[in-house]
């Protein structure tokens, strides 16, 4: 599996009983999904591999307790702590509406609804406080606020984001 095809799900953060037992932490809004899970997918040094879970159960919220096959001692919860757990992106929860996943709506035409056509969205930049959708408007970088109001409609079948982008900062960036 290739993390490309992978959805970052959490990180194993500590050690839970001397029988190899883990917890790791979930990155989502709805950790209950993910109690069932049959097995995930460990990062080690960029290769994703397979674990498969004997157990798990919800610990305090984000966390899910997890007893994995042929980890049996503290030694070996110990070799997986701080490590990355993907899932494949055919196991993400389908969003309607104007919800989506960032990796979901990159390379859509980015339209505004009163001046038309913007670019093309390369990507969703969320290293800083406020995420902002990178758009490419023939080798002209645009940045706009990924923020609720400025999202009009997400259209997945034709591939087209619309916006309503505020007057004049398209500006900044087309003159």
């Amino acid at each position: 599996m290739r993390k490309k095809d992978c959805f970052y799900l959490g990180k194993i953060a500590k050690k839970f009983s001397f029988k190899g037992e883990v917890l790791i932490y979930l990155d989502t809004d709805e950790p209950e999904l993910y109690e069932n899970l049959e097995s995930v997918f460990v990062d080690f040094d960029g290769q994703l591999v397979p674990f498969f879970i004997q157990k798990a159960s919800l610990h305090k919220g984000d966390f899910l307790r997890v007893k994995f096959e042929d980890c049996d001692s503290e030694e070996d919860a110990d070799r997986i702590i701080n490590a990355e757990i993907y899932l494949p992106l055919s196991m993400l929860p389908k969003l309607e509406g104007n919800k989506f996943y960032f990796h979901e709506v990159v390379d859509f035409d980015v339209i505004d609804t009163n001046t038309g056509y913007v670019g093309k969205l390369v990507r969703i930049n969320d290293s800083n406080f406020q995420p902002l959708f990178e758009i490419d408007r023939d080798g002209v970088e645009i940045l706009i606020p990924m923020i609720d109001p400025f999202i009009h409609k997400v259209d997945r079948e034709n591939k087209k984001l619309y916006l309503h982008v505020p007057d004049g900062l398209l500006d900044v960036y087309l003159q």
